[in-house]
């Protein structure tokens, strides 16, 4: 059924992994993959549509929502890497994936989602600027500016997961092949290795610290400053309305870097399979359907935005129709 070969020491050399998913699903097969299919089918939507505002109102023509729109691009790419394969081990209630298919996935998910953790981080030096240094903010963070900051966040969560997927994909894999996830890991990945892979643990902690850990630390430090500086603010209209300017990106951060250091900072024996399974799909799934949603309920431009564009698009059908 599974394709491996055989190789000396009674190695058994394994070419494909079993995904079983979730399991025992029968009674809630179609409910399930119903729901994965509606909730990708909508991030995807709603995450379009705000890159769609950003690009082309005028009135979200700022730093701020450029990043945002990049932000969105990385929350499509990380559920589009994920949800169909998902969708797949549901309807055949398990499934198998080469190894080559496995490492390939593994590092588009941890390419956008190492992007997503810098972009974070530079949205929140944008707000930094933005509350901190309101005179010095326009003249910093300038068109040519804000391109570098996307490009090096692209460019480094690209650069930094390759230097880790080129030595997992000259691992060798071992029997049993059985992976009791939805998608394959970092963890189950060596878990399965028959290669020396102590040196990929000391790799993995290494590029954690500008991957994950100097990004979360400056992001406390930034919004550190910022509420302090809003504390000084006199007026509890103008603290308010400097609050909400940055409220949509904590609490995305929150959500982010909470699930985030759940799934991989905590030891795996804290919590069991399923457990890690629901995180996975907190961060996964659920952050980048709620991320759109957050920004668009939380920020006063993007609605108004969006009800210009609405309202466009009902005036252009309205004067087609009586002509």
């Amino acid at each position: 059924m599974f394709s491996v070969a055989m190789l000396g020491n009674n190695h058994t050399i394994v070419t494909e992994f079993l995904l079983l998913g979730f399991q025992n699903i029968h009674s809630f097969k179609i409910l399930l993959f119903t729901v994965f299919l509606v909730t990708y089918i909508m991030t995807i939507s709603s995450n379009l549509l705000i890159i769609t505002l950003v690009s082309t109102s005028h009135q979200l023509h700022s730093p701020m929502y450029f990043f945002l729109a990049h932000l969105s691009l990385t929350d499509i790419l990380l559920i589009t890497f994920m949800v169909p394969n998902i969708l797949r081990l549901i309807w055949g209630e398990g499934g198998t994936m080469s190894v080559a298919g496995c490492i390939s996935q593994l590092h588009l998910f941890a390419c956008s989602g190492a992007t997503e953790c810098f972009l974070l981080t530079v949205m929140s030096y944008d707000r930094y600027l933005a509350i901190c240094h309101p005179l010095r903010y326009t003249t910093i963070m300038n068109v040519k500016f804000c391109l570098l900051l996307v490009i090096w966040s692209w460019l480094l969560g690209f650069v930094v997961t390759l230097i880790l997927i080129i030595p997992i994909s000259q691992l060798q894999f071992c029997g049993p092949n059985v992976i009791d996830h939805f998608f394959c890991d970092f963890a189950p990945l060596v878990k399965h290795s028959c290669s020396d892979s102590s040196y990929l643990e000391i790799e993995i902690f290494v590029l954690s610290f500008p991957v994950s850990l100097l990004p979360f630390t400056f992001i406390i430090v930034t919004y550190v400053c910022i509420f302090l500086t809003i504390l000084r603010i006199p007026s509890t209209t103008g603290r308010q309305k400097a609050f909400s300017t940055c409220s949509s990106h904590l609490t995305v951060v929150c959500t982010y870097y909470g699930t985030l250091i759940t799934i991989y900072a905590i030891p795996s024996k804290e919590h069991s399979f399923n457990i890690n399974k629901v995180l996975s799909l907190l961060y996964m799934v659920v952050a980048p359907f709620f991320n759109p949603i957050i920004y668009s309920l939380r920020n006063q431009e993007i609605g108004a935005a969006l009800k210009r564009k609405f309202h466009n698009s009902t005036d252009f059908w309205l004067e087609r129709r009586g002509r």
